[in-house]
């Protein structure tokens, strides 16, 4: 839900802390907080827009390319929980970030590649449609990794990862299948059908065929009944237009190197793929 912060209902003298969710696509949430008397502190690494100054919201929002809202996160706790952040790296597709990170901790080579694979299956658990579509909603998920100041310790008391290897990996080997809408040296569109296994595995594919392809900006669009939910990845070697390119979409948005748009009217995907196309010649 990228609209999350609505449903927030602090009042005057609360303090809410808000990560990785647009202030442009929650700036009347916001505004309506802060208006309150609440205070507002807030990480994220998504189009902002013009951040509102105003002397109860701290704004921590960095939109450059190998940044993601738990490196922010880190920063800010000058390291306290910096295994997390190298999780929450890797789930964002931010390898180099992520291991350059890692390298100021005591994690050992096989250590990280444990917390490597959590990153990306927390990931790969945060998309879906409803919360049905998802293996494990995400408040019971917050409650299980709260008590863990450690992701190794996370793994070594919860099932979560074991449970979710074979799902992530059945759901990419049908994804892996999926026809080829479009495809030409700077980029490729892919579309996925009205199913569960697809809107969970879309950001999973996105970022591994992003890697695979370092040249090549890929999108990929998972049918719905009222269109298309579409994922966008700017080439890693050019990571930059993905945000652009969805916001030209009425509910687009996102960060330079991976951007979506919510709802794609079906009759819109000419257009869409027309300008995708041309964002990535």
């Amino acid at each position: 839900d990228i609209g999350l912060l609505r449903r927030c209902t602090a009042q005057t003298g609360d303090r809410v802390w808000v990560a990785d969710i647009s202030l442009d696509s929650n700036r009347d949430a916001l505004v309506r907080l802060l208006d309150a008397g609440v205070e507002v502190t807030w990480f994220d690494h998504h189009h902002a827009g013009v951040v509102p100054a105003h002397p109860a919201l701290h704004a921590h929002i960095d939109v450059s390319a190998g940044v993601c809202s738990g490196l922010l996160v880190d920063q800010h706790l000058d390291g306290r929980f910096r295994p997390w952040a190298v999780a929450a790296a890797f789930g964002d597709n931010l390898d180099e970030a992520a291991r350059a990170v890692a390298g100021r901790t005591d994690l050992a080579e096989d250590e990280l590649d444990r917390i490597a694979e959590l990153g990306v299956l927390l990931n790969y658990n945060a998309y879906g449609e409803t919360i049905a579509d998802l293996h494990v909603a995400p408040a019971a998920l917050f409650a299980r990794l709260a008590p863990h100041a450690d992701p190794r310790h996370f793994l070594e008391h919860d099932p979560f990862a074991s449970d979710l290897r074979k799902a992530l990996r059945d759901d990419l080997a049908l994804a892996r299948s999926a026809p080829v809408l479009q495809a030409d040296r700077g980029s490729a569109a892919i579309e996925l059908p009205d199913a569960p296994w697809a809107r969970r595995a879309q950001g999973v594919l996105a970022n591994q065929l992003a890697r695979a392809h370092p040249d090549r900006a890929h999108a990929i669009l998972v049918g719905m009944p009222y269109g298309y939910v579409v994922s966008v990845r700017a080439p890693g070697a050019r990571p930059f237009g993905a945000d652009a390119l969805c916001r030209q979409f009425a509910t687009g948005g996102g960060r330079a190197s991976a951007a979506g748009i919510n709802t794609l009217p079906r009759q819109d995907l000419p257009l869409f793929l027309a300008a995708f196309r041309q964002a990535y010649p």
